[in-house]
């Protein structure tokens, strides 16, 4: 009797906690929620309300200053924004941009001259206005051992809380792949929405190594291993993909870089959305000379930055395959070398990693590392080089890829993303470059590439060439501004 009195007192206690609970989530849900809701929305429209500019334009890339293929993408759209938009017709051709970005450390003159010594773009306009964000860090992935994805997503969106809060724009460009960030201005600020997308944060490749279980850099061997911690992963990214879908609809415009990420993209977000590819340097690097002949010495260059998915270390364990098939006086007159920039202390730490890899193969007498180099000084490394080399598996894009293959430079990338869908043809009588995959795949291009007919490089050379005025910057300033047109009307 006593135990029986002592389980249902145990059970009206549990089942009035549980009523407390349900209480308390329909006060948050129902009253809580709707009010702090309303008032932000208020807050933000009055504050937009008080500035005196005639239009304001919020543009999104935390990381401004890093020198990449995406910021040459912000600062050639900002360009346009700025000093092209009457061309087109718009509205308000006098219109205000602020840049969100994270790059604290640097003055705005100082981001400037490093975009221009960097990327070759001048910002001369004083309507671009710097918007300091504090809080980069929680969008970083070394902050989230686990659940990366899931990590970055929260603190996208306490990034883009701490943006909106500074300031409210009347159009809202987010260019970095947050995308998780738009329904905050589109509801809370009441924004016009736009995106360019690099990349997908989900893309069917994703999860078909995840199910095949293969190591990479992105999927671990602890969990590659593990059939349960396979399938919970997969459970993750697919529930990833459903709110990265839901985010998606908050955008009114949508600009993808590449067939690769409109076709993911596609498939994920089943929306509209207007291929516009990325702005390559391509008229002055057409100028640049090369010998019909081959040189005696052979440059290989590679241009990415730093990061992990760029794949360095295959480009290294390639030039070590190479060793091993063909003469020493050949190889003692090849050099491989690296140009990229660091963006933080671990991409610098990565450099080292490499120096120190390249070392332990003995290939320390054919590497070359140029960290963070100039414009100028890389047009003189494109002069010199004879190879291009890119090894980046499902690169979105690859305007490195274009830009080396204007200045004459004979391509050999990743088969896969951008390289394989939108640049580097390889039909007889087409080819426009070569494409690989495994360390050994291309060790014998870059073989079959040095011992190649003259004749052959240079009919390469002139097609590539001349491939590359579809990616050049005008025809991107055109295609931007066409399709984010309709959010300024």
């Amino acid at each position: 009797m006593a135990s029986t009195m002592g389980f249902l007192f145990s059970l009206a206690a549990t089942l009035k906690l549980l009523l407390v609970f349900g209480l308390f989530l329909f006060l948050v849900v129902v009253i809580v929620g709707p009010l702090v809701y309303l008032y932000y929305r208020e807050k933000f429209k009055v504050e937009r309300q008080k500035r005196n500019d005639r239009l304001s334009v919020g543009i999104f890339h935390p990381y401004a200053n890093a020198g990449g293929g995406g910021e040459k993408v912000l600062w050639v759209a900002i360009r346009a924004l700025l000093e092209n938009h009457i061309k087109r017709n718009f509205r308000y051709p006098y219109a205000t941009l602020y840049l969100y970005t994270g790059d604290v450390a640097f003055s705005p003159v100082e981001i400037k001259k490093k975009v221009k010594d960097t990327l070759n773009v001048e910002i001369k306009s004083d309507r671009l206005k710097f918007i300091y964000l504090t809080s980069r860090k929680w969008v970083e992935a070394d902050k989230y051992p686990v659940f990366t994805l899931l990590g970055q997503l929260i603190g996208s969106i306490y990034l883009g809380f701490e943006a909106i809060n500074q300031i409210n724009p009347d159009i809202f460009i987010e260019t970095t792949g947050f995308t998780f960030i738009l329904p905050l201005f589109k509801i809370l600020g009441g924004c016009k929405v736009g995106c360019y997308v690099h990349y997908p944060l989900i893309t069917k490749e994703m999860l078909g190594r995840v199910q095949d279980r293969r190591n990479i850099y992105n999927n671990r061997n602890f969990i590659s291993q593990s059939i349960t911690l396979t399938h919970t992963k997969l459970c993750y990214y697919h529930a990833l993909s459903w709110l990265y879908k839901m985010s998606s609809k908050s955008s009114d415009a949508t600009l993808v870089n590449s067939t690769f990420t409109l076709e993911n993209l596609q498939a994920l977000w089943n929306s509209p959305m207007s291929l516009v590819y990325p702005p390559c340097e391509v008229d002055h690097l057409k100028t640049i000379e090369h010998n019909s002949t081959k040189p005696s010495k052979i440059r290989i260059l590679s241009l990415a930055q730093f990061r992990p998915e760029k794949d360095h270390p295959l480009q290294l364990q390639a030039l070590y395959n190479l060793r091993e098939i063909i003469s020493d006086q050949v190889f003692d007159n090849v050099t491989l070398v690296l140009c990229g920039s660091c963006r933080n202390e671990d991409d610098y730490k990565r450099v080292k990693d490499l120096q120190d890899f390249a070392m332990h193969l003995s290939l320390e007498n054919n590497v070359e590392f140029k960290v963070n180099i100039s414009y100028n000084d890389l047009l003189e490394e494109f002069g010199k080089a004879y190879i291009g080399i890119h090894t980046m598996l499902d690169e979105h894009f690859g305007i490195s890829v274009v830009e080396q293959m204007a200045a004459g430079l004979i391509m050999v990338a990743h088969k896969s993303g951008g390289p394989l869908l939108d640049i580097i043809e390889t039909t007889t009588g087409s080819r426009l470059g070569f494409l690989a995959t495994t360390a050994g795949e291309f060790s014998n291009t870059l073989d079959y590439i040095i011992h190649a007919r003259d004749e052959e490089i240079n009919d390469i050379r002139e097609r590539a060439r001349a491939s590359c005025d579809r990616f050049s910057v005008n025809k991107f300033e055109k295609d931007f501004l066409r399709a984010i047109e309709p959010i300024f009307k």
